[in-house]
């Protein structure tokens, strides 16, 4: 059974429509949980096929940064989670960053002729510009200026 919280004569295109999914129970005050919307029913999947994943970030690492943050929780398909969403930040991260290598690079090149083969050498500007990107400044010590 679907149910929905928005009104056919709505004229708001942008209100958020939920959809709820009816769990067919005997003992529905065995199940906290009776009735969810269908975006909260995938969320607990997701995490249940987050028990067994192995991430880059090391749970143990991500809970420490957790519980120094004031968040402490014994499920490890939370800590997973937050392991997996710092993983895409890194690797979003290192692609912008090799991008603007590419970049600085490709504007080297037009002074001098490079061997076919190309390597590239990321820097710590390269890093620092794809962290702006995100929102986040970097700023030498003063010693380095």
């Amino acid at each position: 059974m679907a149910l929905s919280n928005a009104s056919p004569e709505s004229d708001d295109v942008s209100a958020p429509q939920t959809q709820l999914v009816q769990v067919q129970s005997e003992d529905v005050e065995d199940e906290p949980f009776a009735t969810l919307p269908i975006s909260a029913n995938k969320f607990l999947n997701l995490l249940d096929t987050l028990e067994d994943y192995n991430t880059t970030v090391p749970n143990t690492i991500t809970a420490n940064y957790l519980s120094r943050a004031g968040m402490v929780t014994s499920d490890n398909r939370l800590v997973t989670l937050v392991s997996l969403a710092a993983q895409k930040f890194i690797s979003d991260l290192a692609s912008d960053a090799l991008t603007h290598c590419k970049m600085r690079q490709a504007s080297n090149n037009n002074i001098k002729k490079v061997n076919k083969e190309k390597k590239y050498v990321m820097t710590v500007e390269d890093l620092a510009i794809a962290l702006e990107d995100k929102g986040i400044a970097v700023r030498r010590p003063p010693y380095y200026q």
